[in-house]
């Protein structure tokens, strides 16, 4: 199966007192590149939920949210950590003898501050064991969006690879008639350079442009190349890599094509070629 490193994937677990949150989301990378967004008392999970998903995930620019929201219904006795006010009160003094003109905090916020209300904390060991449970619902969820976005990128270059053989396959009817008019031109004009009875000097300059001009290496490697790109998407895994390099060798070769054309019609399937492989280019960057 092929992964694209785009993917989305959120899951939720009812705590009692609180919700737990996890929201995964990734966009392309050339690396796998961890990022997270969670609030200061669930921070100490970020370490064995990093290493969670780097063992699922190869590839991508990932972004994993965490909160923990407190029930709005759950009917709790609290009280408030008179330390933890204190230190807040402390700390307001400090920032209004600096800036006299600074709002003065209001109640719902002294009561929002972490810590202030004595319950708010879960045992740490609790949420540790949640979290990972909850994580890997998430990652599995996560995955199976990625797998769907690569399943539907595989089509499209399976199509555009198939374009591509036919396309490669037209070359060959079309190149002994291209090459019989344009030799029959380029002879007229020897003749009318060289003396005419200098045929000897005439089949050697036809012969020395007739190696320059043979493109048969080059359909040869467009196929050989064609055939690794369906089997490395047949193989399915971490395909991305592999596949962006031999876009990069199928648009060298139909580069050499396209320099070497004598007809109209070679260049026109060269400059096709050169399309589909930017077009296949364009989604192999999505692949992990």
């Amino acid at each position: 199966m092929i992964h694209s490193m785009t993917g989305y994937a959120a899951a939720h677990r009812d705590l009692g007192d609180a919700v737990l949150h996890i929201e995964l989301k990734s966009v392309n990378s050339r690396y796998l590149d961890i990022a997270f967004r969670s609030g200061e008392e669930v921070r100490f999970l970020e370490m064995p939920l990093r290493e969670k998903i780097a063992a699922a995930v190869s590839r991508g620019k990932l972004e994993c949210r965490i909160n923990l929201l407190a029930q709005a219904t759950a009917p709790r006795e609290r009280s408030p950590n008179r330390t933890a006010i204190e230190q807040l009160a402390g700390m307001e003094r400090a920032v209004r003898d600096a800036l006299p003109g600074a709002t003065p905090l209001t109640v719902a916020e002294v009561l929002r501050w972490p810590g202030v209300l004595a319950d708010d904390a879960i045992d740490q060991g609790r949420l540790q064991a949640e979290c990972m449970a909850l994580a890997d619902v998430a990652i599995a969820d996560f995955l199976a969006s990625r797998a769907r976005e690569g399943g539907r990128l595989a089509d499209i270059l399976h199509e555009r690879t198939s374009r591509m053989r036919d396309h490669v396959a037209a070359v060959g009817p079309i190149l002994p008639r291209a090459l019989a008019d344009y030799e029959a031109r380029l002879a007229a004009k020897l003749r009318e350079v060289l003396s005419a009875n200098d045929e000897d000097r005439i089949r050697q300059e036809m012969g020395l442009f007739a190696a320059r001009i043979d493109v048969a290496e080059e359909l040869g490697r467009l196929t050989t190349h064609l055939g690794e790109a369906e089997r490395v998407l047949k193989k399915g895994g971490a395909v991305g890599k592999r596949l962006d390099f031999l876009m990069q060798e199928l648009n060298r070769e139909a580069n050499t094509l396209a320099s070497k054309s004598v007809s109209t019609e070679v260049t026109a399937i060269a400059l096709e070629l050169k399309l589909l492989i930017e077009q296949m280019r364009e989604q192999v960057q999505n692949l992990e």
